[in-house]
């Protein structure tokens, strides 16, 4: 596999060299800064006034993330009003770490990825304030509640925007903190907030892995800024730059929950459901995907890194459609597609320069028609007494047709219909995995067919285990009682201030892919970022790739259709065969997790502490044992009598005498 994807990688390495050189931000590219400034200032006064902000904090909350929307449309526009060349800047702060000839500033990186970035988080991410607005009215911690999503927006957009690894890094935490503090919002649930913990810990994990590939460049490099990494990297030895690339990886499988650190996510849900919109859409689990984009010049020289992260692709958007078609839990079902997509955006950043403007296009198609079905899944919940058990829905499209219609555009986007967003951004990766480009020349001939032929499978499972979840949810006969009580349920339309920011998406997710596909404007418009971006040449005809993909996706919709629509569903779970049962529970990544990670670490914690106290304890105690002992014989010797003081001195007169005498003699 070493060589697996070199030819095309080394191919692409000049149009790399060429992308734009950086410039000082000038005009509104200098206040970057109030992007993350003020959702970061809204969520401190939110949270120091308290109970004080309760009425009106929600509102400030909304309206900032909106103001840090229109600081990046203003960028935006001075970005296309320049020639491509020019359009990367960098916004110097203050200086962070100076030490000697290593330093860090904190400064913004503003080019074409980092600016769809800041798009996608600002735009979705208000969309969904105001949203939340309605969602959690009824909540008494509500104001708290939106300071958390305001320092999320703030992690994420310092986590795209910073021009160095370590800048990165706050934001890669401050993500996690913020994903903390959310999904654990209410953590009066013992079981909330042992998701929120859960999720913690294993992104921990993924951030040493980050951790670890910024030591390595310090010691290759000499440095943490992106530019400057990027630069050097076509001259470092390939086992360090295979070193960074796999620690870079595994960092990325934490935060965008990949196999093997993908067991988090769908625990994840335990937070309300605009929170989980956020993450899966505009932040945190994309997070991985810009992580190995924006590290692109690395992998580029080395092969085994870059096909590492095509394989973790190819395995989790699998492994995620498996798990998805087996839960009945709505937002669990959505969650697992989010895991799959994901893995299909990682396959295409891991197959090279060829496939990295596809990956970042489908991340951004795709954060607009998961963040719809996330809102209509928190829009079914509303109307169903906050259940989530699909079997006790059906026909929902008679008493929420909002909600109904714009779901079926969610629904078609991911689906890969066109002319739905997700069929000009998800068959791209799809074609660039049958590509001849990649592969020609190395030792796996095989390689793109096996790619090629999962990618496309994964377009079917997709469309069978969403189509499942759509007509579980809104065809089918009504089953509207509550699980526990069998009670009768009353559905109802969600307000505008729910249903809104839910038609806006529905329009981007039928709309904004054919738009942006349109004489390849979006991937032009990377170009000065990532490189030029080559047309695949794959093994089998365009046509062909796509009829056999849209062939698959229909025979998945129509099983569904079948299963879950025309025939009766029961609203008890059937048993299922074995492979049912392990997908139902999360293919037991769980308990696989516990077998080699958690039982082998506490056995050592154990040992280590039976060790402790038998070696370093049992010697402690051991010198004061002998102390004690010593004290109690001087004590025995110092008994107050001056007849025996007299007599240890006569004793030792003799001892002396006798010692002379036989040296003498």
């Amino acid at each position: 596999m070493s060589t697996l994807f070199l030819p095309s990688l080394l191919a692409a390495e000049g149009e790399l060299a060429s992308a734009a050189a950086l410039t000082p931000a000038t005009g509104a590219a200098s206040y970057a800064w109030l992007m993350v400034a003020i959702p970061a200032v809204s969520a401190a006064v939110l949270l120091l006034l308290g109970r004080r902000s309760d009425a009106w904090g929600h509102w400030l909350a909304t309206l900032a993330s909106w103001a840090s929307f229109a600081v990046g449309v203003a960028i935006l526009v001075q970005l296309l009003a320049v020639p491509a060349e020019s359009r990367r800047m960098v916004a110097h702060l203050f200086d962070w770490i100076p030490a000697g000839d290593f330093s860090v500033n904190v400064a913004f990186l503003l080019d074409p990825l980092s600016l769809t970035f800041v798009m996608l988080v600002t735009f979705v991410g208000s969309l969904i304030h105001v949203y939340a607005i309605a969602y959690m009215e009824h909540d008494t911690d509500r104001r708290r509640f939106f300071a958390y999503l305001n320092l999320f927006i703030a992690a994420m957009l310092t986590l795209v925007l910073g021009d160095s690894y370590a800048v990165l890094f706050v934001g890669w935490e401050g993500v996690g903190l913020a994903s903390y503090l959310l999904i654990g919002f209410w953590n009066q649930v013992p079981d909330n907030a042992k998701a929120a913990k859960k999720a913690f810990v294993m992104n921990r994990v993924g951030d040493m892995g980050l951790l670890i590939a910024m030591m390595a460049m310090v010691a290759t490099f000499g440095t943490v800024n992106i530019a400057e990494v990027a630069q050097a990297a076509s001259g470092a030895p390939v086992a360090a730059l295979t070193l960074i690339g796999i620690f870079l990886l595994v960092g990325a499988c934490g935060k965008s929950a990949q196999f093997p650190l993908q067991a988090w996510l769908g625990d994840a849900m335990a937070g309300p459901t605009p929170v989980s919109a956020l993450i899966h859409a505009a932040t945190m689990v994309t997070a991985g995907v810009y992580l190995v984009v924006r590290s692109g010049p690395l992998y580029v020289a080395a092969p085994v890194a870059s096909a590492a992260v095509a394989v973790i692709g190819a395995i989790t958007l699998i492994f995620g459609a498996i798990v998805g078609a087996a839960k009945d839990d709505l937002k669990k079902v959505l969650a697992a597609s989010t895991m799959s997509q994901i893995g299909y955006m990682m396959l295409g950043a891991g197959l090279g320069p060829i496939g990295w403007a596809f990956a970042i296009f489908h991340l951004f198609t795709h954060g607009f028609f998961k963040a719809l079905m996330f809102l209509g899944a928190g829009s079914v919940m509303h109307g169903m007494g906050d259940q989530v058990n699909m079997r006790r829905f059906g026909a929902l499209r008679s008493a929420m047709k909002v909600t109904w219609l714009t779901f079926m555009a969610g629904w078609l986007a991911i689906l890969g219909v066109p002319p739905f967003s997700g069929f000009w951004s998800k068959d791209k990766i799809i074609e660039a995995a049958f590509a001849l480009d990649t592969f020609a020349g190395s030792p796996a001939p095989w390689a793109p067919w096996v790619f090629g032929l999962v990618a496309m499978v994964g377009a079917g499972m997709t469309a069978f285990y969403m189509s499942r979840l759509y007509f579980m949810t809104f065809h089918g006969t009504k089953r509207w009682t509550t699980e526990a009580e069998g009670a009768p349920v009353h559905p109802h339309e969600s307000g505008a201030l729910m249903t809104g920011p839910m038609v806006v998406l529905a329009v981007c997710a039928v709309a904004i892919g054919g738009a942006l596909s349109w004489g390849d404007t979006f991937i032009h418009w990377l170009e000065p970022a990532i490189g030029g971006t080559a047309h695949p040449h794959p093994v089998l005809p365009v046509w062909a790739i796509q009829v056999a993909t849209l062939l698959l996706v229909a025979v998945g919709a129509l099983a569904a259709w079948k299963m879950y629509a025309k025939d009766e569903v029961p609203t008890a779970i059937p048993a299922g065969n074995s492979l049912v049962r392990a997908a139902r529970n999360d293919m037991y990544q769980d308990q696989v997790n516990d077998a080699i990670f958690t039982v082998p670490g506490s056995a050592l914690v154990k040992g280590a502490a039976s060790g402790d106290r038998l070696v370093v304890d049992g010697a402690v105690g051991a010198v004061a044992a002998a102390s004690r002992g010593l004290g109690r014989f001087v004590t025995q010797a110092q008994n107050g009598y001056t007849r025996a003081y007299a007599s240890y001195i006569l004793g030792g007169v003799v001892l002396a005498l006798a010692i002379v005498l036989g040296f003498r003699l």
